[in-house]
């Protein structure tokens, strides 16, 4: 024996308003969307018909429509029976040009309504209806006397508030709900005698269309545009505006859109409509045939989203070049204000790659300037990989007329990775320090015997740290010394303390394996600055304790100025210096 569901209507309204809606301001939208859905019916047979929904703030809500109306029949299939959209089709509602899409509509005015009455007269003819229902599931369907006049055709809704849900209710609030549910209704709505909708879309017909979007943009996003750009994807019935940020903003910031599905509001903070990258434009958008969630306040990520984000990111792009090509000084300041979206699309597209090639500062020994004209200079791109040792070379290169690239900030190694394969090996190289060293002078040769003196009677200060000592002669002349380290040989130190501390003898042994045979150089190289006052003071002492102390404060002292992160024995040197000359500097030993 078969049996047939029972449903408790005060646990679907409790799963609609904790799991599905947001919140219960969705009610209004259900209700302009059935007033609209059912004028788009009626004008299927009767285009001539009024397009007009009215509403009334008061003890109770009232709308009224001029739509199509219902039947007896139609009332029972279409308000009484839940999740059953399948009907609307065998009743003649086509899904196409429809708003209503899954059958739970007029139970979210249950949200805040204990009752609902429709009063409906079917423009295909027959009696007037009248629908009354509760939150607990009992409903009347009964005719309605006409002693007091014939009702015309349309449909009115009548809300009861529930006890707690008065507000909801209230003009105050509903005015601003219509306002931004049915701004772009094709259809004239009036709220106590009062249109409250614009009716049109903004981007279709303006006379001055640029000042007209940027005003729209202010209104509702509450910027100024750097740019309206129009777009459109015929495919899913899409046309709109994208509105580019005047200023930068951080990469992770949400990027939502203003969302409308056959001119009813989605939601405005609609996420996944255009490519991660392009996260510095906002959107308002129309569409026909993108498909919303159940609780139609997103949208489903289906293969057509997909398309419309690639097409809406490939139009984006289009624009930039574009500007690049008639407004190349806007372009510049775009690149400068959005850089890190547009490196993200240079990644893979050769057209932004040049883009950013010309108009995008980068950190180099010259300043911020574009990759290009740095390379007009230098004649290829030497970049370190590496903020903070850029930084601590930079001053050194510069005074060499050697020119460096900072590209340790994001997505920028990619970006020369790609110019050395299109262009050429020889245009971008990573640079590494030692040839950076080469470039330095060497010494006058009396002070570079002085110092070679001074540097075997101090020989253990380095040889705690696995340093060697260089001496050459540079600029900038306030810099005493510069640490250069072997990335090859830092790595071998800690594969070697990690196997000192390791208890597994076949982990230790694996790592023994892994160190033998390399080069026996050291990790660090301190560049002692023959220029400077003070190393030349130091070549000149006699006192082999102050030589240690000293050389052993200066690699302290550079490997702070490299940002290196400090080991236990740096940490050490640095208390033991510290105190040792502060001691003779008050007259101890």
């Amino acid at each position: 024996m078969s049996h047939t569901f029972r449903v408790d209507l005060r646990g679907i309204i409790d799963l609609l308003s904790h799991h599905l809606y947001s919140s219960p301001r969705v009610y209004v939208r259900e209700l302009l969307q059935n007033a609209v859905d059912a004028i788009t019916a009626r004008r299927e047979f009767d285009p001539s018909c009024p397009a007009e929904v009215t509403i009334t703030c008061g003890a109770e809500l009232r709308i009224t429509d001029t739509g199509v109306g219902l039947t007896e029949a139609e009332v029972h299939e279409l308000l009484s029976t839940l999740g059953r959209t399948s009907k609307r089709d065998d009743l003649g509602f086509a899904r196409e040009g429809f708003l209503g899409q899954f059958g739970v509509g007029m139970l979210s005015c249950f949200l805040v309504a204990s009752s609902v009455t429709v009063i409906t007269r079917s423009a295909r003819g027959g009696q007037a209806v009248r629908w009354e229902a509760d939150s607990s599931g009992n409903y009347t369907v009964s005719e309605v006397d006409t002693v007091d006049g014939e009702v015309p055709v349309g449909t009115t809704v009548v809300l009861t508030a529930s006890r707690g849900s008065e507000h909801w209710l209230e003009a105050d609030v509903v005015r601003p709900l219509v306002s931004d549910y049915g701004d772009l209704l094709p259809a004239v709505v009036t709220l106590d005698g009062a249109v409250v909708t614009r009716g049109e879309r903004p981007w279709d017909s303006a006379d001055d269309e640029e000042a007209d979007l940027s005003e729209y943009c202010e209104q509702i996003f509450g910027f100024k545009p750097f740019e309206a750009i129009p777009i459109e994807v015929e495919a899913a019935g899409l046309t709109g505006v994208a509105f580019v940020l005047p200023e930068g903003v951080h990469p992770g910031t949400r990027q939502t859109h203003r969302v409308y599905l056959k001119r009813m509001l989605v939601g405005d903070n609609v996420e996944g409509l255009l490519p991660d990258w392009a996260y510095f434009v906002r959107c308002v958008v129309d569409a026909s045939a993108i498909r919303p969630t159940a609780s139609r306040e997103s949208l489903y990520q289906d293969e057509m989203l997909l398309a419309v984000r690639e097409e809406l990111g490939e139009q984006i792009r289009d624009w930039l070049i574009r500007l690049d090509a008639i407004e190349p000084r806007r372009a510049g300041e775009l690149l400068a204000a959005h850089h890190l979206g547009i490196k993200s699309l240079a990644r893979s597209d050769d057209e932004m790659l040049r883009l950013v090639e010309r108009w995008l500062p980068f950190e180099t020994t010259d300043g911020a300037i574009p990759l290009r004209q740095f390379k007009r200079k230098h004649g290829a791109i030497l970049y370190i990989p590496d903020v903070d040792e850029f930084h601590q070379l930079a001053p050194v290169a510069a005074a060499q007329g050697l020119g460096l690239v900072n590209a340790g900030y994001a997505y920028d190694m990619e970006l020369l990775n790609r110019l050395s394969a299109l262009d050429g090996p020889a245009v971008a190289r990573r640079v590494a320090p030692s040839e950076l060293l080469a470039a330095l002078a060497d010494p006058e040769p009396d002070i570079e015997t002085a110092l070679r003196l001074r540097l075997s009677e101090a020989a253990a200060a380095l040889d705690r740290h696995d340093c060697d000592a260089v001496i050459r002669d540079f600029d900038p002349v306030s810099l005493p010394a510069l640490l250069i380290s072997n990335a090859e040989q830092q790595r071998k130190l800690d594969t070697e303390q990690t196997a000192e501390e390791t208890t597994d003898p076949l982990w230790a042994e694996l790592l023994g394996q892994l160190t033998a045979g390399s080069d026996s150089s050291r990790a660090e190289q301190l560049v002692l600055n023959c220029r400077n006052p003070l190393v030349q003071r130091l070549a000149r002492l006699t006192d082999p304790a102050l030589v240690e102390l000293t050389l052993e404060s200066l690699y302290v002292h550079a490997v702070l100025q490299a940002r290196r992160a400090m080991r236990p024995k740096d940490t050490a040197a640095l208390n033991r210096s510290f105190l040792e000359l502060l001691d003779r500097a008050v007259g101890g030993k």
